[in-house]
């Protein structure tokens, strides 16, 4: 049906779990596996009363393409305001200094989920996605995220230089990281309401993007390799910003 989707692995749906049980219609797991995870999951499952059925890994295989399920999946009704607007978020929390991701043309579901991750550890209040030529929020995103694709609003807008716009009006200062920078990160000053754009591998930022940004850096590389993961290069980015405010 339309109105659900799947998700899978142990983070994923534990997480979805303790966020919102009602949302979980049902969860099938591998009737081969006893271990300690599954003992886990299936105490929370019973405690929240959810429905739950033992499965053989060829019908979970057939549920999940990449059959990377761990032997766990469930079936999730959508939740139609997962999609949140960044103007509900700025205005329901005035006064706040806040701490945006935008992620510029990432198409990996892999890098999005590990983005969630890393901007859930660092207290990002959303991560902000063009519509377009970019991945969305997938059951592999979510896998990926174990769990902070649950945590962290994902806002997806039509327009990317438009929302930039509005973040700088909103008194949120923009900068963008590229490779060429002469700027290194360390020597940003760091304050107020921030929101950080990262470009996709390879390509970086879109010209219009960069254009746009308050202030452009680099991360400064001490070995041979060229250039980052672009969750790894938001996890350093992100790390600074809070050293900095703290």
């Amino acid at each position: 049906m339309s109105n659900e989707k799947k998700i899978y692995g142990f983070h994923s749906i534990t997480s979805q779990i303790r966020l919102d049980p009602l949302a979980v219609k049902e969860i099938f797991i591998d009737e081969a596996r006893t271990d300690g995870r599954v003992n886990d999951l299936t105490k929370l499952i019973k405690i929240n009363d959810i429905k739950f059925h033992l499965s053989t890994k060829d019908r979970l295989d057939g549920m999940v393409a990449s059959h990377n399920h761990q032997g766990v999946v469930a079936i999730v009704r959508e939740i139609k305001d997962q999609y949140v607007t960044l103007e509900d978020i700025i205005e329901e929390n005035y006064g706040k200094t806040f701490l945006f991701l935008i992620l510029d043309g990432i198409v990996d579901p892999h890098n999005l989920g590990a983005c969630f991750r890393v901007a859930d550890a660092m207290g990002v209040d959303a991560i902000i996605c063009p519509k377009d030529n970019a991945v969305g929020l997938n059951a592999t995103v979510r896998k990926v995220a174990c769990g902070g694709a649950e945590s962290v609003p994902f806002v997806v807008v039509t327009n990317l230089a438009r929302t930039i716009r509005y973040l700088k009006d909103s008194n949120i200062f923009v900068y963008g990281t590229d490779d060429e920078a002469k700027k290194p990160l360390h020597k940003i000053n760091f304050k107020g309401s921030i929101a950080l754009v990262m470009g996709s591998e390879g390509k970086g930022m879109r010209r219009l993007t960069k254009e746009l940004c308050d202030d452009i850096f680099s991360i400064p590389m001490m070995g041979q390799v060229e250039s980052l993961n672009v969750s790894v290069a938001s996890g350093i980015c992100m790390y600074e910003i809070n050293r900095q405010k703290s």
